[in-house]
């Protein structure tokens, strides 16, 4: 509701159904339709992408800090559609996912090759981190070699922006989800067995590495579009996955999936209020919002999660730990022998051979001798 209320012209929110139903005949329905529910839109579908490629390659690395800046996807992404615009390329605009998949592609497949084909999970994250500064530096030279409309136009996508968007920019993601989406669906019960490791997953069947490649490609599919549009939205897929295991932390990998992709699009929705409102008229990224709240939010709900694994890991203490299983009584020298606690065990009736006699008999718990016995 403030997504489409606030801003110039404000539109009360008890006027915001009548207005989307007068549609072109005010000025406050065409701002509406035409502007602020496009851009309500693509936030939702970018976050939810965002949110369920960071979830998959969290659970498919087992890294909670996988995330897509960290391996050379977001960066590949971008310097695919940033070139043309620098290189002054005349590409139609159906080509910039194209783009933006063959650079993301590059990036991750980089990572992976460099690490080995994912054989270790810590190895890939740490090779894509490299993989990500040098695709950054060739960013860098692209901006120098750009002008000073280009250099205004890279900046503001680099950060991640849904200034200017529209129905157009919206139907164009729908090709690539129509393919990603079911994907995702049947990638999710593999998910839930990678986070056993390699060797137990190879025992029940998933081959760990081809895995890895089909969760990156997963991955790539739910990213290269969203950055070709409104560039990459930094730290919704750290976020995003952090707040689905916190709010539901006995879950697996197929529940935490969906809530995810809910929780990527409530962040990027949110974080393009302020983006479009703070510094009015100017409008700052929102990738600018989701990073500088993104990244702490983000760790505190993870030395939190931490915490509670830890607590719940924790043996519990016994109900009675002053209660020994075998009591001690002390006899007249002194000494002390043990006597078994009441309903521990059997007591053996008779002194006969055979039938418990003074090696098998059970001393009794009083002091007496077992004059009823001996009767």
């Amino acid at each position: 509701m403030c997504a489409l209320s606030l801003g110039t012209p404000y539109v009360p929110p008890h006027r915001l159904l009548a207005s989307v139903l007068d549609g072109d005949t005010t000025l406050a329905g065409i701002v509406v339709t035409e502007l602020r529910v496009p851009r309500l839109v693509l936030a939702l579908i970018a976050g939810a992408c965002l949110g369920a490629a960071g979830l998959v390659l969290q659970e498919a690395l087992r890294n909670p800090l996988a995330v897509p800046e960290m391996l050379g996807v977001s960066s590949g992404a971008a310097l695919g559609v940033a070139a043309p615009l620098v290189l002054t390329l005349s590409l139609p605009a159906a080509v910039q996912p194209l783009l933006a998949i063959g650079g993301a592609a590059l990036g991750g497949g980089l990572t992976l090759l460099a690490a080995g084909l994912g054989r270790s999970p810590s190895a890939v994250l740490l090779t894509g981190a490299a993989v990500a500064a040098a695709l950054q530096a060739a960013l860098l030279v692209l901006m120098v070699m750009a002008d000073q409309l280009d250099l205004q136009l890279i900046y503001r996508y680099l950060l991640g922006s849904l200034s200017a968007r529209t129905w157009d920019d919206v139907t164009g993601l729908w090709p690539w989800l129509l393919v990603a989406v079911p994907a995702l669906v049947l990638c999710a019960p593999v998910l839930s067995v990678m986070r056993l490791g390699d060797e137990d997953a190879e025992a029940l069947g998933v081959r760990a590495q081809r895995a890895r490649l089909a969760a990156l490609a997963i991955a790539v599919l739910l990213i290269a579009p969203v950055t070709a549009v409104c560039g990459p939205v930094a730290w919704v897929g750290f976020l995003a996955p952090h707040l689905a295991r916190w709010f539901n932390p006995a879950a697996g990998a197929v529940r935490w999936l969906p809530w995810s992709a809910a929780w990527g699009a409530v962040v990027v929705g949110v974080a393009d209020v302020p983006a479009r409102l703070a510094l009015a008229p100017v409008e700052t990224p929102a990738g600018a919002w989701t990073a500088l709240l993104g990244v702490p939010a983000g760790v505190a709900l993870m030395r939190s999660g931490g915490r509670g694994r830890a607590a719940r890991r924790r043996p519990a203490a016994p109900t009675d730990a002053r209660e020994p299983l075998y009591g001690s009584r002390r006899t007249a020298s002194g000494t002390a022998d043990e006597f078994p606690r009441a309903g521990t065990c059997t007591e053996v009736r008779g002194s006969e051979p055979g039938r418990g006699g003074p090696s098998g008999a059970v001393p009794p718990a009083s002091g007496t001798a077992g004059t009823e016995d001996a009767r």
